[in-house]
């Protein structure tokens, strides 16, 4: 039997604090790829297209796992499923020790492609969570709040990794550097390992994100292709998530392309990170009481727009700085589009939120995109691959949210 959402006068604030936890969980191991592409393409001596394999084995998962994911949660619950889902990111985080031993970068992809696959899990049901303790109208404050953990992890883990792995790494590669993530990379795995456990045994309740608020026009409807805004809108999250991987992982390589060392460079992420982390807080205090979700997405799009423009044209810090200030431009979408394309989906919006899972495989593919263009054009004028992704977006904010029919 599906279980149903809480009663609306529960108290959220216990599963939103567990959900909170999770979301720390993501943002550290997720932005850690961005000091990863920097070390794997020195200690392998790597094009920036084989670096951001990096990217590539950790987001294709998304695309692959989101649906059966969807249907292993179905199955087990969402408590049972996100406590699997964190075993099989611990199973991913001890690869990294044989990978490390056999100086393979191929068996560190197989890793990060299974830290992905226990994500999957974890996103497949923590964001529908996010999205329904609560009002609806106020779904992306929410998310924020989630967000603000996501990059504060993120930010720690530029701090503890950026300082293992790449202070001083000018002097070394292959085994000599690599035997540097196996303490941590151990370490990451026990704490996983824990945080499973806790999650299995907490008083975490269980919901059913369908929503019983969709017209009676809409709930007639057979085919989750028939609704537009949620289509265009797994396309934006597919542009977004391209927009922020390439924003935050690629600006340590650039900036040593720039003529910055490692030591300067290594915390270049934590600028866009912090840009991030500044736009989320915004958010939570203006969305909804000053802004709506919509007007604030329209905004982070023209914003981004302006900065992209402005990296290419400038040079030196002046040009980093830009790049990693779209971390604060591009805050409002995540939070954004999640709820306006699950919006009145009915008995659909599980399979909304499978699709829009799926589409954060633009953090696989576009990536390597860019990096093809860095090595066939210019470090810089990769970031004009940018630009389409930002008005895409900007499109979906101004109308293609509110198409209810193609």
């Amino acid at each position: 039997m599906t279980p149903t959402a809480p009663p609306k006068t529960q108290n959220y604030t216990g599963p939103l604090l567990i959900i909170g936890a999770l979301f720390f969980v993501f943002g550290f191991v997720t932005w850690v790829n961005s000091v990863l592409i920097a070390f794997f393409k020195q200690a392998f001596n790597l094009s920036t297209v084989g670096s951001n394999l990096v990217a590539f084995a950790f987001f294709i998962s998304y695309t692959l796992m989101a649906i059966p994911s969807s249907a292993l949660l179905k199955r087990t619950g969402f408590k049972n499923g996100m406590s699997m889902g964190l075993l099989v990111m611990a199973v991913g985080t001890i690869v990294f020790v044989p990978a490390a031993k056999a100086v393979s970068y191929p068996l560190f992809l197989v890793g990060l492609f299974l830290i992905g696959i226990g994500l999957t899990v974890l996103q497949t049901a923590s964001n529908p969570y996010a999205t329904i303790l609560g009002p609806r109208e106020s779904a992306a404050q929410r998310i924020s709040f989630m967000g603000v953990a996501n990059k504060l992890a993120g930010i720690f883990s530029q701090f503890i990794f950026g300082g293992l792995l790449l202070t001083g790494g000018n002097a070394l590669a292959g085994a000599a550097s690599l035997e540097k993530v196996v303490t941590p990379y151990i370490i990451l795995t026990g704490v996983l390992v824990v945080l499973a456990i806790l999650i299995r045994y907490s008083n975490l309740p269980e919901v059913s994100e369908e929503q019983d608020d969709a017209p009676a026009e809409l709930t007639m409807r057979t085919s989750i292709w028939q609704f537009p805004s949620l289509v265009l809108g797994v396309l934006a999250l597919f542009c977004y998530v391209g927009a922020e991987v390439i924003a935050g992982d690629t600006i340590i390589n650039y900036g040593k392309a720039m003529g910055f060392s490692n030591d300067e460079a290594k915390y270049f992420t934590t600028y866009t990170l912090y840009g991030l982390l500044g736009g989320y807080i915004l958010g939570i205090i203006a969305i909804p009481k000053y802004i709506s979700q919509q007007m604030a997405l329209r905004v982070g799009a023209i914003l981004a727009l302006i900065l992209t423009t402005a990296a290419i044209l400038t040079d030196g810090f002046t040009s980093i700085l830009c790049v990693a200030l779209l971390g604060f431009a591009i805050s409002p979408m995540w939070p954004a589009v999640w709820p306006l394309a699950l919006n009145r989906l009915g008995k659909f919006t599980k399979l909304g939120s499978a699709l829009l899972i799926m589409g954060i495989s633009g953090g696989a593919l576009l990536p390597l995109l860019h990096g093809y263009l860095t090595d066939a054009v210019s470090p810089k004028m990769a970031y004009a691959l940018l630009l389409p992704l930002f008005g895409y977006i900007l499109y979906y904010a101004v109308s293609g949210h509110k198409k209810t029919n193609w």
